[in-house]
């Protein structure tokens, strides 16, 4: 595949999946102008996993049924109508609405990304290209806080969504002339015979399952800390503004792109040995973390390290799962990512409720204890795909 062409799938998908989490470093000031108290306000991130969870069961699955560069075209402009419609939101039912819209187009679209670049590659080369766009998903991530704490500074949390929707339309017309035409037919079946299926392919694919239930688990960590960071920083000591705390999403780069690599290893036939470090690398990170109140410059290592561990297990996860069924990847994908979806959405209402009853404290031991069970989860379940692990080495 093209460089150029794998730079458009990267940069298009982290641009789709950042409107999802732009709401974290606002929480503050979303609870402030609706009146939602701290611990209630994690249900506002809630509310777009669950638009996620929609998506992951209700549209990424269309993609193995329809032509996808059309529908990836009517997700976007969808996508730009449901931004507006957060940036206008005069109550908080019409937020919380909104905010689910944005998580199910938002999640529609880069999952459809994701799967699409995966079925335009070449076998051999499957695997790293995957992971240099879900790169791209975990940079778009990262930096959306950057930008959403960035632009609210300037212009007000309503500013970050209208800018967001301007960014989304300025991806329509590169997407439409360069996404690539793909050999392969879609799925003849039924729209309804397809969402079943889903349920035969969960039920049939161990890999599916486990790969899924650490997702569930990595991705609740991830949550617990990001959703959080905005309270004690903008509390005292610190009183960070919103740019300064959204910029430590530029740490977390670091990780993420040198985790990119992940999915040439499981490539090579090494994803159990990936997995390992990565999930000793994201439990190692919570101590680093819980020092925030004495060091900066530890909470900053900690990102870094969350961040390559958690990126590093998502890369080859969804290595190992393309490669079970190739006539399936939107249908994988989103079942895959329908985990990571119930994962994020309790991380972030459970960890504002840890920050409420127990601080900074509660929350890194929250977010320690879900890594340990990701770990030990992995321990009893690692023989899994380990046959396919092994026919993927090159002879």
């Amino acid at each position: 595949m093209a460089r150029s062409l794998v730079w458009l799938f990267a940069v298009a998908s982290g641009l789709s999946v950042a409107n999802v989490y732009y709401a974290q470093p606002l929480l503050d000031a979303l609870a402030k102008e609706f009146g939602i108290s701290h611990a209630a306000v994690g249900g506002v991130v809630t509310a777009t996993q669950v638009g996620c969870a929609l998506a992951l069961l209700l549209l990424v699955p269309l993609g193995d049924r329809l032509e996808r560069r059309r529908l990836m075209l009517f997700q976007l402009l969808a996508l730009v109508a449901a931004l507006v419609g957060v940036a206008t939101a005069p109550s908080a039912p019409a937020l919380l609405t909104a905010m689910l819209a944005v998580g199910l187009l938002g999640t529609a679209m880069t999952q459809g990304l994701i799967a699409y670049v995966a079925s335009a590659a070449g076998p051999h080369e499957r695997g790293q290209v995957v992971g240099a766009a879900q790169g791209g998903v975990f940079i778009g991530l990262l930096l959306a806080r950057v930008f959403s704490g960035g632009i609210s500074d300037l212009a007000g949390w309503r500013g970050v969504y209208l800018g967001a929707a301007a960014l989304m339309l300025a991806m329509a017309i590169p997407l439409w002339r360069r996404l690539p035409t793909l050999v392969t037919a879609p799925a003849v079946m039924s729209y309804p015979r397809l969402l079943t299926s889903m349920l035969t392919l969960l039920r049939e694919e161990k890999v599916l399952q486990v790969r899924g239930l650490l997702a569930l688990l990595m991705f609740a960590a991830f949550n617990i800390f990001w959703s959080a960071l905005v309270f004690p920083l903008s509390a005292p000591p610190y009183h960070f503004s919103h740019t300064s705390i959204g910029a430590f999403g530029l740490v977390g780069v670091i990780g993420a792109l040198a985790a990119t690599r992940a999915g040439r290893w499981a490539d090579q036939g090494h994803g159990q040995r990936t997995s390992a470090m990565a999930l000793v690398t994201l439990l190692l990170a919570w101590w680093p973390l819980s020092l925030l109140d004495w060091s900066l410059g530890a909470l900053a290592v900690g990102i870094v390290m969350l961040d390559l561990g958690g990126q590093a297990l998502h890369v080859t996860n969804q290595s190992m799962i393309f490669r079970t069924r190739p006539e399936a990847q939107s249908r994988l994908v989103g079942l895959y990512m329908l985990f990571y979806a119930i994962g994020s959405g309790l991380g972030a209402i459970s960890t504002t409720a840890a920050y409420a009853h127990g601080g900074w404290q509660g929350v890194c031991l929250l977010g320690a204890g879900v890594s340990l069970a990701a770990l030990l989860l992995w321990w009893l379940t690692r023989r899994v795909g380990h046959g396919q692990q092994t026919s993927a080495c090159p002879t």
